[in-house]
């Protein structure tokens, strides 16, 4: 058994300050890293100490400095690192240099992040466990005569895909033959620009499906559990937008069929600590196929903490030490101890103009109120009065996470939050997540991955008031009444 005194968070936002929390709850101390320009950012006051890390180097690679977040973690005696998502979560150097250096790696075994990071092998780890898989490529393709022929054979849509791909980038859907060449090129283009490897699969595309993950946790023990499955169908460009857990609109017998599927992939590699397996499962609701592993904590998170009542920040550190799942320290004892209370959705509020085909937005906050009140469960990290959003990172502002009783009350209750909102300076998706809050299909449990890119009319602004309508009220605002300027 290990103890650790000491974390350090390579990340930063939101998910910094999630870790920090947890930390601070266990008695363990905090280390925060943040490049020149994060200088005012809040995560780094929410932690014991703070550190430049990646002097010199552009915003976002300072965070990928390796060698200098290991050298910060010799010069003040850090135990642990926690990566959060993004950035170094599944980068198995970073996991390397920490087995090399003795510093706790609270995250998979070296050789899962291998094993996951290209999901080709990933794929192969399916196979194995004999899970349903889309048709798809065996391996990277070698030239566009591949591509071709895979999709004479399977049949259009297809989907090309960044080997070490995620988060929708080096990805392509193909409707139309004449447009297969341009696409592949897109797609490896975009993948060397973000991964650094150009390498590009091709897989059928499955129609109008829903996408089902399902959160794992594995101890050193050879223990494996799940945390139940999450929906997170609500996405634009294959960029997630609403969470829920559970998938509530499905069958139980395919959500069981899913969890079960994602058990024994897990369980064939003796994975350790948190991990996610991603599947589709297509329109008729009766198939489900494989899609890949995030072998790290997921942004959606916060809705499986609130059905299941598990802290997976926690228990990723407990079982880092060397806990089994079963030790009172995080007492799950077996499959059967975990709960799915109620319904729970997460919205994303992001500093992006839906009307402006979601443009991230810059400037200074000059005004903000944030939602609250029962049921209701904020993690943020750069909303605040009089902070500046810059261009160089993501722009998600705030998770705001609901839990009720059922679907309907927690639809309610995330309205409701969102109207309490007030933020001023930059502009936000809020009216966005209302309006699909309100969509009829969406509260049915309808909605597919394809459903935001099909209805244009989500993008609205309920509160733009057209010319006609503002000159009527500027005149109004010129009249007296009873002698008082109205």
């Amino acid at each position: 058994m290990k103890t650790i005194h000491k974390i350090l968070v390579p990340n930063r936002g939101e998910i910094a300050i999630r870790i920090f929390r947890a930390c601070h709850e266990m008695g363990i101390r905090t280390v925060a890293v943040y490049s020149k320009e994060d200088v005012l950012s809040l995560h780094r006051s929410r932690a014991d100490e703070a550190y430049l890390v990646g002097k010199g180097k552009k915003p976002v690679d300072a965070y990928l400095d390796i060698e200098d977040i290991i050298r910060i973690c010799k010069e003040h005696d850090v135990d642990a690192i926690h990566p959060g998502y993004g950035f170094l979560s599944e980068n198995a150097q970073l996991a390397r240099r920490c087995e090399e250096e003795g510093i706790i790696f609270i995250g998979p075994k070296v050789e899962h992040l291998q094993m996951f990071g290209d999901k080709v092998n990933a794929r192969i780890q399916a196979e194995k466990a004999e899970i349903p898989m889309i048709p798809g490529t065996n391996g990277a393709v070698k030239d566009f005569a591949e591509v071709k022929a895979f999709a004479e054979r399977v049949g259009l849509p297809v989907m090309i895909k960044a080997i070490n791909g995620g988060g929708g980038r080096g990805m392509r859907r193909v409707d139309r033959m004449e447009d297969l060449k341009e696409s592949y090129e897109e797609a490896r283009s975009e993948a060397k620009r973000a991964f650094g490897d150009e390498d590009v699969y091709v897989e059928k595309c499955i129609l109008n499906p829903k996408h089902i993950e399902v959160q794992i946790m594995g101890d050193e023990h050879g223990n494996v559990i799940h945390l139940n499955e999450r929906d997170c169908s609500i996405q634009r460009r294959h960029q997630k937008v609403i969470e829920m857990a559970p998938a509530w609109s499905l069958p139980k017998k395919l959500r069981q069929n899913i969890c079960a599927a994602a058990l024994k992939i897990m369980k064939n590699v003796r994975y350790v600590n948190a991990g996610t397996v991603e599947f589709l499962a297509d329109q008729d609701e009766e198939h489900f196929y494989f899609i890949e592993v995030n072998p790290r904590v997921q942004v959606e998170h916060t809705v499986t903490e609130a059905i299941t009542d598990v802290d997976i920040v926690k228990t990723q550190i407990l079982v880092a030490e060397g806990y089994a799942l079963s030790d009172p320290k995080i007492g799950i004892k077996s499959q059967e101890d975990i709960p799915c209370n109620g319904v729970a959705i997460q919205c994303r509020i992001t500093t992006e103009d839906p009307q402006n085909n979601f443009m991230p937005d810059t400037g200074k906050i000059n005004d903000y109120r944030s939602g609250g009140g029962p049921g209701i469960r904020l993690d943020a990290g750069t909303a605040y009065t009089g902070a500046v959003i810059t261009p160089y990172y993501d722009s998600l502002l705030v998770k705001v996470t609901a839990h009720a009783n059922n679907a309907k009350e927690t639809i309610s209750r995330m309205l409701r939050c969102l109207d309490e909102f007030r933020i001023g300076g930059v502009k936000t998706n809020i009216y966005f997540l209302k309006n699909m809050l309100l969509d009829k299909n969406f509260q049915e449990g309808t909605c597919n991955v394809n459903y935001i890119d099909h209805h244009p009319e989500l993008l609205d602004d309920p509160h733009v008031i057209d010319e006609p309508a503002a000159g009527l009220l500027a005149y109004i605002g010129e009249v007296t009444v009873n002698g008082f300027h109205g």
